[in-house]
């Protein structure tokens, strides 16, 4: 059976500044500060990136692979990124509108229509994302985005390259999918990425309320196994989770765990924010 070699593998360069590309979205969860402050936690590996949990891609941003694999479960958010992958000059023509026209009643107008073109509904996706309560995506039991107008007045940003993020997209195949089909798709040399949504044995946490499909513990112990799994077959992984005892447990046995700290972005008022930890799961 192939493994993985036990030398740790060594880790890839930082982009240059003017390389640099940041995520057009924010997501809950996202991975902004882990690209900034663990970057080099990232080993450098000879086949494809293939990130199972896509949400706003920070890492793959990060790190600029020249072949990858994105996928995740929300349809509405590959299909905005595969917009911008093929249309981004048409994505932006409509968000320059939406900037010139929002208020709090365009909001609500914006969030109760239902655009037929992609472009119109990868533009709504990425307005709503930027102008909602704190870049939440939520859900309600029919699959409508109900998150209230927030208080960001910009729907344009001066950070904002979708030209850049389309040219990096050009060599990425996007799908919507179940992470478990993605990851056994890998082979030694990939690099597998996997960043789920925190749930924890017997828990009720916070992130269970951000999709339509919650992310159960059965889900937690079938990533584990696909995981494992593709160690086996020589494919590099990093993942990150929860730092919880069930998580570390859950893990301990087949990976290598290690305690990292963040700032802690979802709160009500930036007076609830502070510093908490999170667990990154590697298989050397």
């Amino acid at each position: 059976m192939n493994r993985v070699p036990d030398a740790t593998p060594q880790t890839m360069s930082t982009p240059s500044a003017q390389e640099q590309c940041l995520p057009f979205l924010k997501w809950a969860g996202g991975k902004r500060w882990f690209v900034s402050r663990y970057r080099d936690i990232i080993p450098n590996h000879s086949g494809r990136y293939i990130e199972p949990f896509l949400g706003s891609g920070a890492l793959f941003f990060g790190l600029r692979p020249k072949h990858s694999v994105l996928s995740d479960v929300n349809a509405d958010l590959i299909e905005t990124f595969s917009e911008i992958k093929e249309n981004w000059k048409a994505v932006i023509s409509i968000l320059r509108t939406y900037h010139r026209l929002h208020s709090t009643s365009f909001y609500y107008q914006i969030r109760g229509s239902s655009p037929r073109a992609k472009a119109m509904r990868a533009a709504k996706f990425i307005y709503l994302n930027r102008t909602c309560w704190n870049g939440l995506y939520r859900v309600n039991v029919r699959g409508e985005f109900n998150v209230p107008v927030g208080t960001k007045e910009k729907v344009l940003l001066d950070s904002d390259d979708f030209c850049q993020a389309s040219m990096l997209l050009k060599s990425a195949a996007l799908l919507t999918s179940d992470f478990e089909p993605v990851i056994s798709q890998a082979r030694r040399g990939d690099l597998v990425f996997a960043d789920p949504p925190y749930v924890t044995a017997h828990s009720q946490n916070g992130f269970l309320k951000y999709n339509e499909k919650l992310f159960s513990w059965d889900d937690q112990v079938r990533l584990m196994k696909s995981l494992r799994k593709a160690k086996t077959k020589g494919v590099l992984i990093v993942a990150t989770n929860a730092d919880t005892p069930s998580i570390r447990k859950l893990y301990d046995r087949s990976f290598t765990v290690r305690t990292v700290s963040r700032a802690s972005v979802i709160a009500a008022t930036p007076t609830h924010r502070g510093t908490s930890s999170e667990l990154v799961i590697t298989s050397w």
